[in-house]
């Protein structure tokens, strides 16, 4: 009998099942899927997007690891209980996301959107180039990620500043906390980032009222998920030109509809 159980709930069966080859290379650990009956007595759980009766289920669980960066996929009887609750925390998955938020920034910074666009009409243009410490960055969101990129960001020579809701300190960035601070936050960015954790309060948030604060023509590149979008408002501003651009990889429904604009 192993030493360790773990329980390896996914709504995922792909993911699953990768989670329990790689935990079984351990000798004292026993990774089961949830239809195990074995699984009841798991002293631990890995979890994305769990059955909410996971509790039920195992009930002998001492903490539950979310197999990702954030915790939002967890349902609310998990964040309820009295259970430890872990998240990921990954050197090489940090950087592939600042390297993703690089790439981002870059595409517009440099007119890589124009140049495509001229491309494919055979029209043949030079852009005024911007250097790094002339496009102002703004992340929302300094944990982990966010404040990582950012820190990132800066040492390359970019001008960054950062929003959260709680006070922050980065060499090197401009950092702002709460709503009374969005406004001055806002108010001169070229490009916005946003690593916000998904909560209640953050549902929504990427919509007409903050893309308003924004200068005209500013980029929104969304590395949070899909619900801080309000797709119709997104499409808006880029049809008014509040945004000159946007670089999108999560949306509130996934996959998109075939007819989705």
């Amino acid at each position: 009998m192993s030493d360790i159980t773990i329980v390896v709930d996914c709504n995922d069966a792909d993911f699953a099942r990768d989670i329990c080859a790689a935990l079984q290379q351990f000798p004292d650990v026993t990774a089961l899927l949830p239809h195990h009956q074995a699984a009841r007595d798991a002293q631990y759980a890995s979890c994305w997007f769990p059955d909410p009766q996971l509790l039920s289920r195992s009930p002998g669980l001492k903490l539950i690891q979310a197999a990702s960066a954030g915790v939002d996929h967890l349902p609310p009887a998990l964040f309820a209980s009295e259970i430890p609750l872990c998240r990921v925390i990954d050197e090489d998955f940090r950087h592939g996301m600042f390297e993703y938020a690089l790439w981002s920034v870059l595409w517009f910074q440099r007119h890589f959107d124009r140049a495509l666009a001229h491309q494919r009409t055979q029209t043949w243009k030079l852009y005024p180039q911007r250097a790094a410490a002339d496009f102002h960055i703004g992340i929302m969101g300094l944990g982990e990620i966010g404040g990582y990129i950012a820190d990132q960001l800066a040492r390359l020579g970019y001008r960054v500043s950062g929003w959260s809701r709680s006070e922050k300190q980065l060499a090197g960035v401009t950092c702002y906390r709460g709503e009374e601070a969005l406004d001055h936050f806002l108010g001169s960015l070229d490009g916005l980032i946003n690593l916000l954790p998904l909560t209640a309060q953050t549902r929504g948030i990427l919509a007409a009222p903050l893309f308003n604060r924004l200068p005209a023509g500013a980029v929104l590149i969304n590395c949070g998920r899909g619900e801080h979008m309000v797709n119709d408002d997104v499409l808006a501003a880029l049809e008014s030109g509040q945004l000159a651009g946007a670089v999108l990889d999560v949306f509130p429904q996934e996959p998109l509809p075939a007819d989705d604009p």
